[in-house]
Parts: structure tokens; sequence; C-alpha cells
């Protein structure tokens, strides 16, 4: 699932673009325009938990496909979501002779045509209550739609979210979802966020780096926060977000780690031990002591965040033929210059007096970088040279005389740092030919 550099043609793409190049907010805020995310109150999301796993304890110890804890969780659910005005719908399917359940909500309004959705798996493992894996994700999701409708927002988008079931016996739930929806209302999917265990005892701070746009949404928010994050590799087809991906949707998410151990580098990074992310990984210890508060805050908001920024804003796709990488390239402080490049091929003649470089730089100081676009016969355009002083980041779209250099060839954005005590890297480079 790892993305590297790709090309493509994003004219007519069913991808999601929120012109995050294009006179971005700063990282964490919402864009120009746009309604920002209410912060989400972790004492809700705790209350969801200790209202599961008071379902776990009385059904069992657990909230297992096939089990009363699991319908009592879906009821539990859809209860809240009812009294909030959500139309809700439970869909039932059959995995090894027994009865399983989804359940869908839908936020009245917003275009149908679009849709945003965000999907957590509701069961457990039938071992425990299943607190972290995943009541986490399924909390969080649901005190986001709760916070979407005391608010009141309207979004541009239509907003949608699922529960799903069966998701620890192999995706059955989602994946039932996604083969029921005709071929049009898969193409109204405009995105879909996961959240499969999000509060971790001894977190770290992944984000699935599948489509570019909701995994630069979910980036800029934990750098605004000052919180490093790294691309989400444990999971990657493991939860419900590859049922989505596996039929063109658009898919994100974030992750705080499992069974994987924590290496050195991630304990000086996040802090914690180099012990599993999740010592109660499918255990009967997954209970709500198993939970880092901060790491359930932090994600919790930037959930919100992100359906903020998703659904509220609606943009029309970029015209012309867009080379892109998004593989993130590291930039050493105060050291070396570092390069993404793209290869444009299949452009006849010169590239374009009016050559649109997409630039995505995430760094807390954009006053010590110098960036460069450099055309394939090593031709030189400045883009910036250490301005901006303390301000980050430096996401937008610079336009670039390139009408001498021929269009077909690899460009190549070039990134310097060159003061000292401040980190970033490369997001993401593109090259617009109209």
């Amino acid at each position: 699932m790892k993305l590297s550099a790709r090309l493509s043609a994003l004219a007519g793409s069913t991808a999601l673009v929120l012109g995050a190049l294009a006179g971005a907010a700063p990282a964490g805020a919402a864009p120009a325009g746009a309604t920002a995310a209410p912060d989400i109150p972790v004492a809700n999301v705790k209350q969801h938990l200790a209202d599961l796993q008071s379902i776990a304890t009385a059904n069992g110890g657990n909230r297992a496909h096939g089990r009363t804890g699991y319908k009592a969780s879906i009821d539990f659910v859809k209860a809240k979501l009812d009294a909030a005005g959500y139309t809700t719908a439970i869909q039932q399917f059959t995995y090894n002779g027994t009865t399983g359940y989804n359940l869908i909500a839908d936020w009245p309004g917003g275009d149908p045509n679009q849709v945003i959705m965000a999907g957590s798996h509701l069961d457990s493992v039938t071992s425990g209550a299943g607190i972290n894996d995943n009541g986490s994700g399924s909390a969080a999701i649901l005190e986001t739609a709760l916070a979407v409708a005391r608010s009141g927002y309207q979004p541009d988008k239509h907003l949608r979210f699922g529960w799903w079931g069966a998701e620890e016996l192999g995706l059955v739930g989602s994946k039932h979802y996604v083969n029921n929806l005709a071929t049009t209302e898969r193409a109204k999917l405009k995105g879909y966020l996961n959240f499969d265990m999000i509060g971790s005892p001894n977190p770290g701070y992944f984000v699935y780096d599948d489509d570019p746009t909701i995994e630069t949404t979910f980036k800029n928010y934990f750098a605004g926060l000052g919180v490093p994050t790294e691309i989400e590799t444990e999971g990657d087809g493991r939860s419900d977000h590859a049922s989505f991906k596996n039929v063109g949707i658009p898919v994100g998410g974030l992750f705080t780690g499992a069974s994987r151990v924590k290496t050195s580098a991630q304990v000086s990074k996040w802090g914690g031990t180099a012990t599993a992310f999740d010592r109660c990984y499918h255990s009967s210890c997954d209970t709500t002591a198993n939970i880092n508060d901060t790491a359930l805050d932090r994600n919790s908001d930037a959930i919100a965040h992100a359906i903020w920024t998703l659904s509220g804003t609606t943009t029309t796709p970029p015209t012309g033929t867009v080379f892109e990488n998004t593989a993130d390239v590291a930039i050493p402080d105060n050291g070396a210059a570092v390069t993404s490049s793209v290869t444009v091929s299949g452009v006849t003649g010169n590239a374009p007096a009016t050559l649109a470089v997409g630039v995505d730089i995430v760094h807390t100081w954009r006053g010590d970088l110098i960036v460069d676009l450099i055309a394939p016969d090593g031709s030189v355009y400045n883009l910036h040279n250490r301005t901006g002083s303390s301000a980050d980041n430096i996401q937008q779209t610079f336009t670039v005389n390139a009408s001498s250099e021929v269009a077909n060839g690899v460009w190549k954005l070039r990134a310097q740092d060159t003061a000292s005590a401040d980190t970033g890297y490369i997001n993401g480079f593109k090259l617009t030919f109209p």
C-alpha cells in the first residue's frame, strides 16, 4: 500500500482535491472559507468506551461477531445517533452461519453525489472487550458524529458514518457493505476514512499513505501540533479500508500500533518504551485500562479536523495533466540538499510559460529553506529562498516560465535546510501541464 512516485492524469479523477497546494491554510487549520472543526471532548469518547466495556462485561466479556455483546454494541451506538438526528440503517449479513450487523448513519444534507465516509469496526475478538481494538475508533467517530449534530454543521458534501461487524474474521462486514453498493453509489464515495486502534497504550502516530489528499490532511494536522508521524504499514490490508480501496474508493486513516515493538528511534520520537505498541492486542486485558488518553484525544480531534476539512468545501479538480510524486523525502537539519522527482512523458514540445509547480513541504521553520525546481537539462528555477522567517511549511503553487525547456524528462524539486534546529520533509511535488 506504500505510495511511491506516481504519474497520474487527474482530469476527471475521482480523487479528492481540496486545493491544499494552492493557498493552503497553516498546518492544523481549516482551509480558508471552511468552518473549523470543534474540539472533541476526550471525556465523552472515554465515556463511550466505558459503556462498551459495560456491555462486554454483561455479555460474557466480549463484543464479538455472533455474540450478544456485539448486537448490544450496535444497539447502543444506533440509539445515540437516532437521538442526534441521523438517518440510521442496520445492514445484516451472515457469516459462518451466524447473523452479523453493520450500522450506517447518514447526516441529512450535503451533496448526495459527493460523500465523505468515516468508519470503524465495532466487533472485538472473543478473548476480550476490545476497548482499544476497536472501541477506540468506534467511540471516536461516534463522538465526532455527535459533534456534527451538536454544532448543526451543514457541509457541502454529504457525511456518512459506518460501524462494521466481523472485521476480526476477515473484514466481513465492510466487504459486504461495499459489495452490495451499486457502481453508481460507489462513485459517489469521494473518500473513506478508517480508524482502527487509535488509543494504544504505548502509542505511535501512524497515517495511512493511500489517497494523497487525505494523507496530507492528517499529516498537516499533526504537524500543527508538533507531533511527528510515520507511514502506517502494520495494518496494510488488515482493516476495513482495504474493502473500499480494492474497488477504487480513495481511503485514508489513523493508527497507533498493535503487536509490533516500538523501536528505539520511535521511543525517541514519541516517548514510551521499546515494547509492543499494544501489549494487550487481542487479549483479555484490552479493557478501559488499555488506553492512552493523550493519543485518544489527539486522534479524536484529528478525525474531526479531517471530516470538517474534507467535507466543508466543494472544489473543482485542476484542469490539465498532472505529474505527481507523493513519496516523503526527509530534509536533513542544516544538511545536504535532497530532491523529489517526477518523470514527464507524452507532452508535445516545450513546457508552458505558466508551468504550475505544486510544492508541499512540511517544516517547522520555512525561513531555513531554499527550494528550487530543476528542469531535465539541469536549469534551476528558484522558488523559495529563506523567506517567511518563523512561519512553518511551504504549501503553495508557484508559476514558472519554463517555455525554454523541453517538457518531457525528469524534473526535480530540490530542498535544502541551511540552518540548525528545525526539521521537516517534502510531502509532495507536482507539475500541472495545461
